[in-house]
């Protein structure tokens, strides 16, 4: 199961409490003092691991605690400090402070880690003829945690464009495929193998419609899966099977697009024109290039593999270009 978004609590370990202590034998009836300090409690800590793909963990483990430090003891020992917690999450996490909205951190490639909770400080002991103290609690906070995929191209087009059928064609993804709109309801990942070293990461995103700006049809969370990627396959389903019209579905989506970010927005498109092995659909292929003149374009059939060699190397050379200019 794919989960991106997650809401948990999260508290660092507290700090022990200082030990009051007094040293007495025969020669010492008063007493020295010889408390020691308490341990500080164990931060909790963040870090994006490439093992991990989904929140789907934090569905079942809300609440995490992390281990509060000891108590000072008698002849001046200090209390054992918390052994830090390391939650593992996917790369490209986005952690948000629930109550504020406010992003803590970004967790963007593997290793990312960040300190989301600190842990309280050990009380200080009567050693050194000061009062001893208890340790202080340590942070707590309740947290959004939302996963934006990284790829190097994300698949976005209509319900029933064919996008679940070309992932599978272009890599070893096996999502669902019907004939029915939304079949896929959140998002594949496939790595694609172009020749030699030359490999695409691509997301298929869920179908969108119109309004998935404002939410609708789950807009929101399939559109920020789309964010990171450095090139978008925009899927036209040129047949015009479901009655829509072809170049009226591309205009409306980058609409769509544009309303949600104008970053997004700016993305580099690569227009694919799929289902060219349905009959009758030269004159929608002629309209579709008259429309735009200027636009280079991909007839394909996801079905068959044709023209899908010749998708993948654009692609491929656009994102290899976005690669090299910020190098």
């Amino acid at each position: 199961m794919f989960i991106d978004e997650a809401k948990i609590y999260v508290k660092a370990g507290d700090g022990g409490d200082g030990c009051n202590s007094f040293y007495r034998d025969k020669w010492n009836r008063i007493g020295s003092p010889d408390g020691g300090p308490g341990g500080d409690g164990a931060d909790i800590v963040f870090e994006a691991d490439d093992n991990v793909q989904t929140l789907l963990d934090f569905q079942y483990r809300q609440h995490v605690r992390g281990e509060s430090g000891t108590h000072g003891s008698s002849n001046h020992k200090k209390g054992r400090r918390g052994k830090d917690l390391r939650v593992k999450v996917p790369a490209g996490t986005i952690i948000k402070d629930a109550e504020t909205g406010l992003v803590l951190r970004d967790l963007v490639k593997a290793g990312d880690c960040v300190i989301i909770a600190k842990g309280g400080h050990g009380g200080r002991g009567n050693s050194r003829h000061r009062s001893n103290e208890p340790g202080s609690p340590g942070e707590e906070k309740t947290l959004i945690l939302e996963l934006k995929l990284i790829a190097d191209a994300g698949i976005i087009g209509y319900p029933n464009a064919g996008k679940s059928t070309l992932i599978s064609r272009i890599s070893s993804a096996h999502p669902k495929i019907a004939d029915y709109p939304f079949t896929t309801k959140e998002p594949v990942l496939g790595v694609a193998k172009l020749y030699e070293d030359a490999v695409l990461v691509v997301a298929e995103i869920p179908g969108l419609i119109e309004g998935a700006h404002e939410g609708r049809g789950l807009g929101h969370r399939f559109l920020r899966h789309v964010e990171r990627t450095k090139v978008l396959i925009h899927l036209v389903d040129i047949s015009s099977s479901e009655g829509r019209d072809p170049y009226s579905d591309y205009r409306n989506l980058n609409n769509e697009l544009k309303s949600y970010s104008k970053e997004l927005a700016k993305k580099e498109q690569v227009i694919a024109l799929n289902k060219i092995d349905c009959e009758c659909v030269k004159k929608n292929l002629a309209a579709f290039k008259k429309y735009m003149p200027k636009k280079k374009v991909f007839p394909i059939s996801a079905l068959t593999g044709a023209g899908v060699k010749e998708l993948l190397n654009e692609v491929y050379k656009k994102t290899k270009k976005i690669k090299n200019a910020k190098i």
